[in-house]
């Protein structure tokens, strides 16, 4: 009878659960893999399309980024414990950021001599084998399992999918032994799952007394607020979000958002901080958030009416998280949303609407004069050496299109891309979930591979670029044609550091002698360097004069496919410039 490997039949099942590309970076743990994908190939059977990425930081954050555009899953093979290791921080930031991702690692064979076919024939067989290797991800992943044989890989498979993509969507883990894969099946033995077997659980609305209750606390209130982050993850939610702001009245606050959230030209859209509406707040939606504010640093209202609507309200990969609530749902919030605003809409009155209309003047008036605020500080310059960021991010919003996509990966400078790139179109911004710096490097490429439409603008500071595996993001940006723009914010340090131990020891001896070890000495360092290494084109800027040109060839550059990194010196780690 004919006889099929595990490793075939893995291949087979992903293709039949919608993982058409494989994010890889290939050990010697996956020789029957690349065995079936060539025989697959050779007979013209169908295989997925496989990325090879240099390094597995890269590969998983492209897959998280491919992930958040097209809303499908996807898959990853990376080495062993090596390989897994090398993917953790990227898991970290993909269960944060609430994408699914499907990671799979190679097990180090068991068999010593010959007992079983693929057995160790080589060092690094012995030193691989750890006693946990899940361990290295658990903390970041829904599920994990090792494949216990072939016959049930399409099984497997369809389980580790379902949870992925099941809301709250996430990362998964399976490990693939050596000797399993290599393993062999009579065909007339195999039994391919049912079709349903294993589907995944999405997030549905509210009962109908739910959506009254929201819709008339909402209605009461003379200063309702809702404060998200990740609610444009579902590129539909914005515009019923605003729909609903616009009909009650309710200010919006993007809390360190990780999607566009409300278009910041929306007459409701309050900007970044939710701090300065907290103490007047009556009623509010903590709305898709993990962290709305800082309870230290802020006053809160006791008297506030909060209702949290999150499609993971319990935050159950955090172990301590508190914020108050008198009702929590577990939802879809987009849903949830759209039966409150039919519930509002049925019961307003005249009285209701001048209220409203009141409520949205002021709005306007705050508006306008934060508006102001931000056009006078995007006009400073800065000088040479000491480019200020917000007149940077003005220059780069100057020559965007309204579908461009942003990055911001810039930390203690993630507020100026907010103010001075506004972004208006689902699915054109997206910041960090989590805490691993080097996420958009990955993502970047994710992105322009779902989308090659779109130009891919990355902002990311020079301490996180020196963790984005760089060298393996402009390889695999030329080997896959995907120019994307690249910004490095050079400040000369992790100013997130100075600024954190000032906010503990703000008279401490680092303040006063200017010492927080972590500055990134060695004079003028070229980041463009590391792009043009590998086909990008690179633009140095230490001077606020040559922004305009050298943003404008950048854009140019990827406009004819190739991958464009500009480095500028902007306002240094200094007590001046801090």
């Amino acid at each position: 009878m004919p006889r099929r490997t595990a490793a075939d039949l893995l291949i087979e099942g992903l293709l039949e659960n919608g993982q058409t590309t494989l994010f890889a970076n290939l050990g010697t743990d996956h020789v029957t893999i690349v065995e079936e994908l060539a025989r697959r190939e050779a007979n013209g059977l169908p295989i997925p399309n496989v990325i090879a990425v240099p390094h597995e930081n890269v590969a998983v954050h492209m897959a998280g980024g491919y992930a958040a555009m097209t809303g499908r899953g996807q898959a990853v093979l990376v080495h062993v414990d090596a390989g897994t290791a090398n993917a953790a921080m990227a898991m970290h930031n993909l269960r944060r950021g609430r994408l699914p991702v499907l990671l799979m690692a190679g097990r180090a064979p068991s068999a010593l001599r010959g007992e079983l076919p693929a057995g160790r024939d080589t060092y690094v067989h012995f030193v691989q084998d750890p006693f946990d290797i899940a361990s290295i991800v658990r903390p970041y992943i829904k599920w994990e399992y090792g494949l216990p044989s072939g016959a049930v890989a399409k099984s497997v498979l369809m389980r580790a999918v379902a949870i992925m993509q099941s809301d709250p969507p996430g990362p998964v883990y399976l490990t693939l032994p050596r000797e399993i894969l290599a393993e062999s099946f009579d065909v007339a033995t195999l039994r391919d799952p049912p079709a349903l077997q294993d589907t995944p659980v999405a997030a549905g609305g509210v009962t109908p007394e739910v959506a009254r209750r929201i819709a008339r606390i909402l209605m009461a209130a003379e200063n309702p607020l809702v404060v998200t982050a990740y609610l444009g993850r579902n590129h539909a939610a914005p515009a019923v979000l605003g729909a609903l702001a616009e009909e009650a009245g309710i200010r919006v606050v993007e809390a360190s958002p990780h999607w566009l959230n409300l278009p910041q030209d929306h007459p409701c859209h309050m900007g970044f901080d939710a701090a300065p509406f907290l103490r007047q707040a009556d009623a509010g939606i903590l709305l898709d958030v993990d962290v709305p504010w800082m309870p230290q640093l802020v006053q809160e209202n006791p008297a506030t009416r909060w209702i949290h609507l999150d499609v993971d309200p319990l935050k159950q990969g955090l172990p301590l998280w508190g914020f108050p609530a008198e009702l929590r749902l577990q939802a879809d919030s987009a849903t949830v949303l759209a039966q409150v605003l039919e519930v509002i809409r049925a019961e307003a009155d005249d009285g209701y609407h001048a209220r409203v209309h009141a409520r949205l003047t002021v709005f306007a008036s705050f508006r306008e004069q934060r508006a102001r605020r931000l056009a006078d500080a995007a006009t400073i310059p800065g000088k040479r050496d000491a480019v200020a960021p917000a007149y940077l991010c003005a220059r780069l919003a100057a020559q965007m299109h309204a579908d461009d996509i942003v990055l911001n990966e810039a930390i203690r400078n993630t507020p100026a891309v907010c103010n001075y790139m506004p972004r208006s179109l689902p699915g054109t911004y997206s910041g960090l979930a989590g805490g691993g710096l080097g996420y958009s490097g990955g993502m970047a490429l994710g992105f322009k591979l779902a989308r090659p439409e779109a130009r891919v603008v990355q902002v990311i500071g020079d301490g996180g670029f020196h963790f984005s595996a760089p060298d393996a993001v402009y390889a695999t940006a030329q080997a896959y044609n995907l120019p994307i723009f690249t910004v490095v914010m050079d400040n000369g340090g992790w100013q997130a550091v100075k600024e954190a131990t000032l906010r503990v020891h703000p008279q401490g001896a680092a303040a006063a002698s200017d010492r927080f070890f972590s500055k990134l000495e060695g004079g003028r360092r070229r980041f463009e360097q590391v792009g043009m290494a590998f086909g990008a084109h690179g633009e140095y800027v230490d001077e606020p004069e040559a922004l305009d040109a050298a943003i404008g060839r950048c854009f140019a550059a990827i406009a004819r496919g190739q991958a464009a990194v500009m480095t500028v010196r902007i306002t240094p780690m200094s007590r001046e410039g801090g």
